[in-house]
């Protein structure tokens, strides 16, 4: 599922929730090369990663072909279809002559009616020839176009098997469907389809066709950008509610709010603040929005993801590391922008004991710093409330009765607790450890044997 896909979606999601509708999802499957079960059962795990569920069961376009071919006999007879008979090689003469008349491709069978159709066929739509279609779209404004820039659509192929732009026209009226907000990569199909809909004297629906997504150099999302689908965020340590946060804002604002929840969006949410140029993916702003949603999530939620992160990249640990994470999330969380970070950042509290202590970390650990870290160790013992703001107020108090500044306390502290592994400020990271554990790792360090 690409990021635009999914941006899509939730849009169509937003302004369901927002006027009381109805979010439904099609698989349009009518190319049967690309529409494989493992893609779309990518596409369903893109949908349930994000949290977009279908608020009826999921239509497979390509299920509903005789329903299809219902609806093109239906345009034949209404006049608006024909059969036509030209080989591909008669196609594409017709075709270029008619590039160089500046028009689009216009069948010879259109008003003939002496084919065999027990020969190979197809079914085209009779495009009118000289009249201005005109798109109402709720997005980019009144757009015209004119029909002469229109092939002969084809509706069925001569396999039997309908084409896309038939295929949506028919679903969309059949499933009700009053709003289409898609990409405007889609734009010129809508004229093809407008026809479809006021041949059949079906109402058409609001068409809603919103800019691409565009990397940070304002050129046409790849590759070459980063992540692009949905999936490599997932793995790359967004949470979803993130990246529902900043998809929404992503070509969609509501004044100046950057960060808001999801009942917030679907309040919030029209069509009218969309906007008409490319929106452009900014990596630094994802990880901003990141940052702040981890940072509201709740810590045994967090924990049980870090415990995935690590065991998808083969750190050591168990399910008895549950509690330690987290006991640590509230004190490293502010300090993370991806579960990947925050994984890091939980490092240093998972560290089995004896703390194996670096080269660097132990040139913290002079014979002096051990002697004040053994009286700190004692004053430690003493204390009833092993909350990170008293803590650091226990140790400025220490430090002054040492008469020497938080640098002689901090650093060796951390080396001993830690060994060198990156973790927040010395209180948080005593608070994080919790007394057992911290008295335990003093003790290790000031072993004889250590």
């Amino acid at each position: 599922m690409h990021i635009g896909t999914a941006r899509t979606a939730l849009f169509n999601h937003l302004y369901a929730r927002r006027h009381g509708g109805k979010f439904l999802i099609r698989v349009e499957d009518t190319d049967r090369e690309r529409s494989t079960q493992e893609n779309v059962d990518i596409l369903f795990q893109g949908f349930a990663w994000l949290g977009l569920a279908s608020d009826e069961e999921p239509v497979y376009q390509a299920q509903r072909a005789d329903r299809h071919r219902e609806v093109v006999a239906d345009l034949v007879q209404r006049g608006a279809a024909f059969a036509c008979f030209m080989t591909p090689e008669e196609t594409d003469a017709a075709r270029d002559q008619a590039r160089a008349e500046g028009r689009a491709l216009r069948s010879s069978w259109r008003d003939r009616t002496d084919g065999d159709l027990s020969q190979p066929h197809v079914i085209r739509f009779r495009t009118p020839d000289d009249e201005a279609i005109l798109i109402s779209d709720a997005v980019q404004g009144k757009v015209t176009f004119p029909s002469k820039d229109l092939d002969d659509l084809v509706l069925l192929r001569s396999s039997g098997e309908p084409t896309y732009n038939l295929a949506v026209v028919v679903d969309d009226h059949d499933m009700g469907i009053t709003h289409v907000i898609r990409g405007d990569d889609h734009l010129n199909n809508t004229p093809r389809q407008a026809l479809i809909y006021d041949a059949m004297g079906w109402e058409r629906p609001v068409f809603a066709h919103i800019p691409l997504i565009h990397g940070p150099d304002g050129k046409k999302l790849s590759k070459r950008h980063g992540a692009t689908s949905v999936a490599e965020y997932a793995d790359q340590g967004y949470l979803p509610e993130a990246m529902r946060n900043y998809l929404a804002r992503l070509g969609w604002s509501h004044g100046d709010d950057e960060l808001f929840s999801d009942a917030q969006a679907e309040s919030w949410f029209d069509l009218e603040h969309i906007g008409r140029a490319p929106a452009r993916l900014d990596f630094d702003k994802l990880k901003h929005v990141n940052g702040w949603w981890i940072g509201q999530a709740d810590d045994e939620r967090l924990a049980t993801l870090v415990q995935m992160v690590r065991a998808g990249r083969g750190d050591p640990g168990s399910d008895a590391d549950l509690p330690h994470l987290v006991q640590a999330m509230p004190m490293i969380k502010d300090r993370a922008d991806t579960l990947l970070a925050l994984a890091d950042q939980a490092a240093f509290a998972l560290i089995a004991r004896p703390v194996p202590i670096s080269d660097k970390a132990a040139g913290q650990l002079s014979d002096e710093a051990r002697d004040r870290l053994a009286r700190l160790t004692a004053r430690l013992k003493a204390v009833d409330t092993w909350d990170a703001a008293l803590l650091e107020a226990d140790l400025k108090a220490f430090a002054d009765s040492e008469g020497v500044g938080m640098g002689k306390i901090g650093p060796p502290l951390r080396a001993a607790l830690t060994g060198g592994v990156a973790s927040p400020d010395i209180a948080k990271t005593l608070a994080a450890l919790g007394k057992a554990e911290s008295l335990g790792r003093l003790a290790d360090i000031l072993s004889p044997q250590a």
